[in-house]
């Protein structure tokens, strides 16, 4: 497993952005498929976003397909989420997680981080 540290929430009006780091202890980071989610109702973890080992494919939600990107540096350890054109229904905890499959579900996913607050203000 990884250890997983999430960092760049905070406070936006609608229609800004905002980009979340997350960085991964360890020298497997490349190993893992990478995923941010957030809390929905009625579901413990939504998918947002992933990335695969080496950042050829990506996969989005389609809420926020166009409004986000995904990246990896696997030199830092680090993946990020840019959130542009944010909307109020965007306020969440964010997670990141690690996989060692490609995958969207968040079951599949074997750490996690603690999340950063993102919260989008109208």
């Amino acid at each position: 497993q990884v250890q997983l540290v999430e960092s760049g929430g905070g406070l936006v009006q609608a229609g800004g952005s905002l980009r979340l780091s997350c960085a991964a202890s360890g020298r497997t980071f490349r190993s893992y498929a990478m995923g941010w989610f957030r809390p929905a109702p009625g579901k413990e973890r939504e998918f947002v976003a992933a990335i695969s080992w080496r950042g050829g494919s990506t996969s989005y939600a389609d809420s926020v397909k166009g409004r986000f990107t995904i990246s990896r540096d696997n030199a830092k350890n680090t993946v990020y989420l840019q959130m542009n054109s944010l909307k109020p229904e965007d306020t969440a905890v964010y997670y990141c997680a690690a996989a060692k499959i490609w995958t969207m579900h968040a079951t599949d996913f074997d750490s996690w981080g603690q999340g950063t607050q993102v919260t989008v203000s109208s």
